[in-house]
């Protein structure tokens, strides 16, 4: 054991084990953040594990994850914020349909989405103490829909012993 200046201790522990699971939430219209702590909270619970990391990450490229402050108040000032930073209503190349190749045929007009998708991020990750995902007071997980409604996966890696 390793015993640092601030008192805190580095244990030596033997190999880590890793548990995964993908879990899907439905969306609403438009730009939303769904609060997901419980369902990651559910996932960490199944993991049985006790110390590590727990990565959170969105597999789609217009919706992310991030940490913050369930208010409401505070919520509508960041929808706010990212959409003044790429409107919906704006014209996007990526929305020019007759000059992009191999489209989907329910391909949405969404390039606002993904300018969007540039100030936040695809993934957290966050630490896992005495079983339980370690979160400050105010902070939960979001998910992050910036074009919705649609159904959504992100994936809950649990790193640990």
């Amino acid at each position: 054991m390793i015993v640092d200046r601030r008192g805190a201790r580095a244990m030596w522990s033997p190999a880590g084990q890793c548990h995964r699971e993908e879990v899907e939430v439905q969306t609403p219209e438009g730009l939303a953040f769904v609060d997901i702590t419980a369902r990651v909270v559910e996932v960490v619970e199944r993991s049985a594990l006790a110390e590590g990391l727990v990565n959170i990450q969105s597999m789609h490229t217009t919706a992310a994850v991030m940490v913050n402050e369930n208010e409401p108040l505070l919520l509508h000032d960041l929808r706010a914020a990212l959409e003044r930073a790429a409107p919906r209503h704006l014209s996007y190349r990526h929305d020019d349909f007759a000059q992009r190749v191999a489209i989907p045929p329910d391909e949405p007009a969404n390039g606002h989405a993904h300018c969007q998708a540039l100030f936040l991020r695809a993934s957290e990750t966050l630490g896992l103490a005495d079983g339980r995902l370690r979160l400050g007071r105010w902070q939960r997980v979001f998910l992050v829909e910036l074009d919705g409604p649609r159904t959504r996966t992100f994936a809950v890696t649990v790193l640990g012993t």
